[in-house]
């Protein structure tokens, strides 16, 4: 039986991250549109997904499970950003609580 993140499947290509959903939305960002990367944690786990990487992009943005299919090539891809904060990610994969941990943002 797949947990709730699995049914969401990530997909990585040179031009972007596209998310797809379980019930037909795709969402989709260009990394030359990325504006950051955070990683929002919040109290409902362990049942239901409680951390969710959240990219922020010029027009649009991505809302990403952990655990889903794709999501470990998309901290790799992720983590190759010029300043790329490990450390939020750690922090984050500590926290229990309703929080927000900016990664990366582009520079100005």
């Amino acid at each position: 039986m797949l947990h709730p993140e699995q049914t969401y499947r990530v997909e990585i290509s040179a031009d972007g991250v596209s998310c797809h959903h379980p019930h037909g939305l795709v969402e989709t960002v260009r990394w030359d549109e990325l504006r950051a990367v955070v990683l929002e944690t919040n109290d409902r786990g362990p049942f239901v997904p409680d951390v969710f990487w959240i990219l922020i992009g010029d027009r649009r943005g991505c809302v990403i499970p952990q655990g889903a299919i794709g999501e470990k090539e998309l901290l790799q891809r992720l983590q190759a950003l010029d300043g790329f904060d490990n450390e939020a990610v750690i922090q984050a994969m500590l926290s229990t609580d309703n929080q927000r941990f900016l990664c990366w943002e582009r520079p100005v």
